[in-house]
């Protein structure tokens, strides 16, 4: 009897001890370099959401451990084992870059890990690398192009040059919007990219010029700046359409408004997300981060302000406990929660089924350049990769 009651008295004992605990959440972003103003702007989106969610789920802190990838995969992939195998978090999540994220996935997910991407999107983890205890917060990496794509046709465009960075995502949303756009495409070029990256676009922007395009396709996240600039010194502005994603977003805006960079205005775009989306949960966040941080949030931000209460939803509504996984999985699957996009659905690759709108650049009511809605929207778009997925099988 004395060693029964010893041995409840433990199992009592190191079940509240645990409960005590916080929940920790290790996200990996990018925190040096020129791209840390794409991780700031994540970091300030996650702190302004964990003061929403009260600090805690289920009853327990949740605390946040931020890990710089440095732009590199391999360091990316030690971050994860370090938080994973060290820190010993509950989840992993983050990740602006598609190489990072597949350098890291197998660390976080063999030691039977919560692996949530808010952002990067590789063609291969939504199809035959997908995997039971990964999600991801945005569509894979072609669902925006791809969405786009049928924007310029819906637009007229006939004659379509498409320009973007040498790597796993870069060579996917080249892919996105070619397979949808029905018109014919005249070019494409796959620049530098890592440690050292293609600064000069030049002789690619002659190239658009003298190919007779009528559109110009650019994916170019952190490095919008410098190439906006030299997209109006080519003399292409008003001659030819810029259609870009994840490259004049908000982030980049501001620094092309301050320097004047006129020809990125009326340059189209499209997301799952904008600014002047109208459901209560947007526009709490979007007013709460704009006075907190004195800019509106980029689309980076809106994926990773999400990441709380979709997690604090999914362990709440299985009971608790997050060590759960069987439990907790099942709720992050139904995605029973208010994001900011309103409400969506998962693919058995656990990407969302998204509504995609298109964008254009202009001023809001306070002459602050920020991406608009302009009024067409595609539905319930799913990637093409799913039927690779054996998630559900």
């Amino acid at each position: 009897m004395k060693r029964a009651a010893a041995l409840l008295a433990a199992i009592l004992f190191t079940t509240a001890a645990k409960a005590e605990e916080p929940i920790r959440i290790g996200f990996i972003t990018t925190l040096t370099t020129p791209a840390a103003a794409i991780g700031n702007d994540m970091v300030d989106a996650i702190n302004l959401s964990l003061d929403h969610i009260g600090g805690e789920i289920a009853g327990r802190k949740v605390e946040i451990l931020f890990e710089d990838d440095g732009l590199q995969p391999e360091l990316g992939r030690q971050k994860a084992e370090k938080l994973v195998r060290q820190d010993g978090v509950d989840v992993v999540a983050g990740f602006i870059w598609s190489n990072v994220l597949l350098a890291a996935r197998k660390t976080v997910l063999d030691n039977d890990v919560f692996l949530i991407s808010t952002n990067a999107g590789p063609s291969e983890m939504a199809g035959k690398l997908c995997a039971p205890n990964f999600f991801s917060l945005r569509g894979q990496n072609d669902m925006v192009p791809f969405a786009l794509g049928q924007i310029m046709n819906r637009q007229g465009v006939k004659k379509l040059y498409t320009l973007t960075p040498n790597y796993s995502a870069g060579t996917d949303m080249a892919a996105g919007v070619t397979s949808t756009f029905e018109g014919e495409v005249v070019g494409q070029d796959f620049t530098r990219w890592g440690d050292d990256p293609q600064l000069d676009f030049s002789a690619e922007l002659a190239k658009v010029a003298a190919s007779g395009a009528d559109a110009l396709f650019a994916f170019y996240p952190g490095r919008a700046a410098i190439f906006a600039r030299q997209f109006e010194q080519s003399g292409l502005a008003g001659k030819v359409k810029l259609y870009s994603v994840y490259t004049m977003d908000q982030i980049a805006l501001p620094q092309l408004q301050e320097a004047g960079v006129e020809a990125v205005l009326g340059s189209a775009s499209a997301d799952y997300w904008s600014p002047d989306i109208a459901n209560p949960a947007n526009e709490k966040f979007v007013r709460d981060f704009k006075a907190r941080y004195g800019r509106l949030p980029s689309n980076y931000a809106a994926a990773a302000y999400d990441l709380l209460p979709y997690l604090k939803a999914a362990v709440e509504q299985s009971g608790g406990d997050i060590t759960d996984r069987d439990a907790v999985r099942a709720a992050l699957i139904r995605a029973d929660y208010e994001s900011v996009r309103g409400r969506y659905s998962l693919a058995r690759n656990h990407f969302p089924i998204d509504n995609y709108r298109s964008l254009v650049v202009a001023p809001d009511d306070n002459g602050v350049w920020s991406l608009r809605s302009d009024g067409i929207e595609l539905t319930a778009l799913a990637d093409p990769y799913v039927d690779a997925c054996r998630n559900d099988e």
